[in-house]
């Protein structure tokens, strides 16, 4: 399809009702649906069952307990040097590189700011002014749980709504500020070499966003951005815990302060990633 006909078909559609539907379709129990569901997909996107914690796809109650399975304690091992900082989720490297003048690459010919990406808190964004980026595009076959690229307590979330266009190559050419238009929750965390932010970025049909201490927080209630300080105190993660997960998937965007890591050269746009290998390491 025309990508001028496929943005504006995304324009005209009702995004938000049309992830709300399919919501509801990942969320049934009815055999039936749920398993013609999960089996086209299997075989639609040639899905590894073996890696699975529980191989038989229709044993899952719904589609979404069967897209966010766990699997086998020993298919995403997590690099152990202490310097590392390893791939939040299975997928492929959409960009990744420095936050140059407050701007985050998306595609070629597009950027959008840091400030727009962290919900307009001019002081957070100055947190990583000239820092490093990465963002990951996680696979539909894939393990489909975002984990922690690095160890750290949890200082803040940002539920930021939005609009829902779908992420891929051709969005991220075409629709301006992609990423910060989208909804999306912003996970802020104090580390030892400063802070860090993981980002969660819905898309169309996304059916919803948890994290480990909230559950589902997205779809929002509220249009209106909103700042959540308590009671994350005391939440501590280490590398490689998982840290949330969509119900449907999308994209996960990691920022690091300036001077703080750097990214392993051979990670490039549309490298492949696994969940748990380095990435980079602290600097």
């Amino acid at each position: 399809m025309n990508p001028r006909i496929f943005i504006g078909l995304q324009h005209l559609v009702p995004q938000h009702a049309l992830s709300r539907a399919a919501g509801w379709l990942a969320s049934t129990q009815t055999p039936f649906i749920k398993n013609t569901f999960i089996k086209w997909f299997v075989k639609r996107y040639q899905v590894d069952m073996s890696l699975a914690a529980e191989e038989n796809p229709t044993a899952y109650a719904c589609f979404n307990d069967f897209f966010t399975r766990a699997l086998k304690p020993d298919a995403r091992p997590i690099d152990s040097a202490s310097d590392s900082i390893v791939c939040p989720a299975d997928g492929a490297i959409s960009q990744l590189g420095k936050i140059i003048d407050g701007k985050i690459f998306q595609a070629k010919g597009q950027d959008y700011t840091a400030l727009e990406l962290l919900g307009g808190d001019e002081a957070l964004a100055a947190e990583f002014t000239d820092g490093n980026f990465a963002t990951v595009y996680l696979s539909p076959r894939d393990y489909h749980r975002v984990h922690m690229p690095y160890g750290g307590k949890l200082r803040s979330m940002i539920s930021v709504p939005g609009e829902l266009f779908s992420v891929n190559t051709v969005t991220a050419e075409n629709v301006p500020r992609l990423f910060s238009r989208n909804e999306r929750a912003v996970a802020i965390f104090d580390t030892d070499i400063g802070p860090m932010a993981v980002v969660l970025v819905g898309a169309m049909i996304v059916a919803g966003i948890e994290t480990v201490w909230d559950g589902q927080i997205a779809p929002f209630a509220s249009r209106d951005i909103a700042t959540s300080n308590y009671p994350y105190q005391n939440i501590q993660l280490n590398k490689g815990d998982e840290m949330g997960r969509f119900k449907l998937g999308s994209t996960a965007i990691i920022l690091f302060a300036k001077d703080k890591m750097q990214w392993d050269p051979k990670f490039t746009a549309t490298t492949p990633t696994k969940m748990g290998e380095a990435m980079g390491k602290r600097i």
